[in-house]
């Protein structure tokens, strides 16, 4: 690692850009080169996070040396990024070769990089699925959870883990449920709108998400997300990379094995797999980038953090906020034209819902005798 006189802090440029990007292809192309999925990500990812396009169309391959040499002035929290850069890019593999997990191990071995999702590739390129799941736990955001790390979701009742459902606990729904008495525009109403027009069940309630994972669907407002499953990859790349805690990243890397390659068949306490959602076109792989680079430029102006772990938050306390006070404070960046161009939406959108929320939200509708109101949220134009 440089000395505090030679650390390179400034972004990259041009060249750099380049560079780096040559080096995550080297690391991560199969046999046969880069796959378009793996393409579109890289020429997707660099431009939203530096500003300079890259061109993966005849670049040469560079090694694990020569790689962590010509980062050498980077530090380790600069290398570790490109790392999990270049697991993204492999994980959207399936299968995943071996020879691609041993060359990502490479190239972290010479930039002096340990980071937990490694293991998992490995279990993944190796079939042990199970065992996969375990690592994601043991290496993952979750691995250092504690019961006194509940604070934030209002639970009556201790948390065994960090994923656990509590679906009997009327106290919390109640709080939930509250959120629509709050004036429209704030951030708590939006949430509850977008429960009620989904027919989503409020934590504490059977069938409801777990607590922790509601702890996101906070951030669906505050960043203007939809709810399809396509949305939340937008988030979860969104509130991995505004945290600095590098073990994050194991919020995306756990959405990307669950809704692109299935390697994950649940996952966070809830998700169940869904295939294909990264790789359906081009424009996923603009989205996923443009999320990740707002969430990266997230700083929070009341403590000064330029870190912000968005699932240890106590919402309820900005729940009677507006919404556009939160994204000034949290410097929330509006989305790029080009992701609102590859479909990008809010949950108000058309796109927004899908199909099988507007179903459910329709039905709890007429059980308990209220008129559906969707406040806007529309199925996909087609």
């Amino acid at each position: 690692m440089p000395t505090d006189a030679d650390r390179l802090d400034t972004r990259p440029d041009a060249a750099e850009a380049q560079f780096t990007a040559v080096g995550v292809a080297s690391a991560v192309a199969p046999e046969g080169g880069l796959t378009d999925v793996q393409r579109v990500l890289i020429e997707a990812l660099f431009p939203a996070m530096t500003d300079h396009p890259v061109d993966m169309s005849d670049y040469v391959p560079v090694t694990p040396r020569e790689f962590a040499e010509g980062l050498a002035r980077r530090d380790e929290q600069f290398r570790t990024r490109g790392v999990q850069v270049m697991l993204l890019c492999a994980l959207v593999l399936r299968p995943l070769p071996a020879d691609v997990v041993d060359r990502v191990n490479a190239f972290a071995a010479e930039l002096g990089v340990q980071e937990g999702m490694l293991e998992v590739a490995q279990r993944f390129a190796s079939g042990s699925l199970g065992l996969a799941a375990i690592d994601f736990e043991r290496n993952g955001y979750t691995s250092e959870w504690r019961a006194e790390d509940a604070h934030a979701l209002h639970t009556s009742s201790e948390l065994a883990s960090a994923w656990e459902a509590s679906c009997d606990d009327p106290e919390l729904a109640a709080r939930w449920a509250a959120l629509g008495d709050l004036p429209e525009g704030t951030i708590g109403r939006m949430v509850w709108q977008m429960y009620r027009a989904r027919g989503f069940a409020w934590p504490g309630q059977p069938g409801s998400a777990p607590p922790l994972l509601a702890q996101h669907d906070w951030v669906h407002m505050l960043a203007g997300f939809g709810t399809t499953v396509e949305s939340e990859l937008e988030v979860f790349a969104f509130i991995s990379r505004a945290n600095d805690d590098m073990r994050a990243f194991s919020l995306l890397a756990m959405v990307i094995s669950l809704f692109e390659t299935g390697y994950l068949r649940t996952g966070a306490g809830l998700f169940e797999y869904d295939t294909g959602h990264l790789s359906a076109g081009a424009g996923m792989a603009i989205r996923v980038a443009d999320a990740m680079s707002r969430g990266a430029w997230c700083h929070d102006a009341v403590t000064g953090a330029d870190s912000i772990d968005f699932l240890q938050l106590d919402w309820f306390d900005l729940a009677d906020q507006p919404v556009d006070d939160l994204r000034t404070r949290f410097s929330v960046r509006p989305k790029s034209a080009e992701a609102v161009a590859a479909g990008s939406v809010t949950a108000w959108e058309p796109g927004g819902i899908s199909p099988f929320q507007l179903a459910s939200g329709q039905a709890q509708a007429e059980r308990d005798g209220r008129p559906y109101e969707s406040w806007g949220a529309q199925l996909a134009d087609h």
